[in-house]
């Protein structure tokens, strides 16, 4: 995210989702973690209980993991809210 306030950003992101997706929908997130077990798992847990298929890939050095994490939700506050739970892990990085 650049310097715009993040509830610019959400409210422009919600309506976007709205405009562009029916409703429930499967829904593609991509993350850039520090490869560190605890916030790999931390972000793992979030989806928890959702039925969401996540795909891990290491960089070439090793240093960070990419998770791509699809999962259906039921509308674009559904979407926003796991993107926010993520953001409060340290180091990751929404795409």
């Amino acid at each position: 995210m650049s310097q715009e306030n993040p509830e610019e950003f959400y409210e422009r992101l919600r309506t976007q989702l709205e405009d562009s997706t029916q409703w429930p929908s499967l829904y593609l997130y991509k993350f850039i973690v520090l490869t560190d077990e605890k916030k790999i798992s931390q972000v793992h847990s979030i989806f928890n209980n959702l039925g969401a298929v996540i795909d891990s890939k290491l960089s070439k050095n090793g240093k960070y993991t990419s998770l791509s994490i699809r999962v259906n939700l039921k509308n674009p506050d559904a979407v926003i809210a796991k993107y926010k739970e993520v953001g409060e892990i340290e180091g990751v990085i929404s795409l």
